[in-house]
């Protein structure tokens, strides 16, 4: 066997990988495992999207390679979506490129504009496939904390005492994952200003500003956000649409274009089905989200009394699909408390400390099983 490439020092798998392979073990040895750890949407999309899928899978001309930038119909159904949704006006020609998941975009504006040594500025706690895919390409990462005692707001003073002058990128993920916090206005006008003055590009991971939410927000609505910021969506948690792998870039034409070269490199285009189900998925009236939401909110009830029981504590007001909570008092230990919950009562929950040093003192239940899933685990656990 040949040698793995350096790069691959800089980076472990993917925590969710592993856990899951250890999970299939102790499920294939009988044990009883319920994971409470992924937000993987269970419930199904809009009716309709499965029938358009099916219908034009059928169509003799739907299996051919497909632009490289999308059906131009499915650009101007994001277009009207974004419009409807967060007032945003975007020209689907040039302002627009449909992914295959947000994930993979995450590597494409990585690859499209960051040199090795470059800096990336990332949140902790955070999604760790931003640091995993900087590192990737031999960019340098900074962390900038997420702290309970701020409200979990962005310290844009803090941010000034680092060394930015290196600094190209700048992830945010508003609503935030883990912890369903959403950034003011003001901190995140405060923050374009300091993008503005230092020169790097603000991306916006906003794949949850639907999901138990009552005003959806993107960072594209602020003035001072045009022309230094991108910003990545996603049907996967808004619509159940996770495996289908469809997501969109959006932002200034020339980052498009710059985003585009690497991505028409390493893939074929999207097939047409999912691109045609895409597009009547963005057509599902609001009243189907209100429908899931009231299904969310009852979960999430549940989460919380299961979460309580523990002895933990969740955060008040979290948008997203899942619930975000202090240990039980006395434990500081994230990873011990989870371990103890899935090898004594054989229930998974994710440590905070997966997703940074900050969540030390953090565990997360995810929104995506049903309700029933959460009285049993009381039960067991009781």
């Amino acid at each position: 066997m040949i040698s793995s490439a350096d790069r691959l020092q800089t980076v472990s798998e993917y925590y969710f990988s592993r856990k899951l392979a250890e999970i299939r073990q102790m499920v294939a040895e009988g044990k009883p495992v319920i994971n409470l750890g992924i937000g993987n949407p269970d419930l199904s999309p809009p009716p309709a999207v499965v029938e358009r899928l099916q219908a034009v899978a059928s169509l003799p001309d739907s299996h051919g390679y497909q632009p490289y930038q999308g059906l131009p119909a499915l650009r101007d159904a994001i277009a009207r979506w974004s419009h409807h949704t967060y007032g945003v006006e975007l020209d689907s020609d040039t302002q627009i490129l449909p992914l295959m998941g947000s994930k993979e975009g995450i590597f494409h504006i990585s690859m499209a504009f960051l040199n090795p040594g470059d800096g990336v500025l990332i949140p902790n706690p955070g999604y760790p496939t931003y640091a995993a895919v900087s590192r990737l390409v031999g960019a340098e990462v900074f962390t900038y904390s997420l702290k309970a005692q701020q409200d979990w707001q962005i310290d844009v003073e803090a941010l000034r005492q680092l060394p930015l002058e290196h600094v190209k990128l700048f992830w945010l993920n508003t609503p935030h994952m883990p912890t369903g916090q959403v950034q003011t206005k003001e901190t995140l006008k405060t923050l374009l200003q300091l993008a503005q003055e230092k020169n790097f590009l603000i991306v916006n991971d906003n794949p949850y500003s639907l999901i138990l939410s009552d005003s959806p927000q993107s960072l594209l609505q602020l003035p001072e956000a045009q022309g230094q910021v991108l910003e990545l969506n996603s049907l996967s948690k808004s619509h159940h649409m996770a495996g289908w792998r469809v997501g969109w870039l959006a932002g200034p034409p020339h980052y498009i274009k710059t985003v585009l070269q690497v991505k028409s490199n390493q893939d074929s285009g999207m097939f047409k089905a999912v691109q045609e189900a895409a597009i009547m998925a963005l057509q599902t009236p609001l009243s189907w989200h209100q429908e899931q939401d009231i299904i969310y909110g009852r979960r999430k009830a549940k989460a919380v009394a299961l979460l309580q029981q523990l002895g933990c504590t969740p955060l008040a007001q979290q948008q997203g699909m899942f619930v975000w909570a202090t240990l039980p008092e006395g434990q500081t230990d994230a990873e011990v408390f989870a371990d103890g919950l899935l090898y004594n009562q054989h229930v998974f929950v994710p440590p905070g400390t997966i997703f940074g040093s900050e969540g030390q003192g953090y565990v997360r239940v995810s929104l995506c099983v049903p309700e029933a899933t959460y009285d049993e685990v009381i039960e067991r656990i009781a």
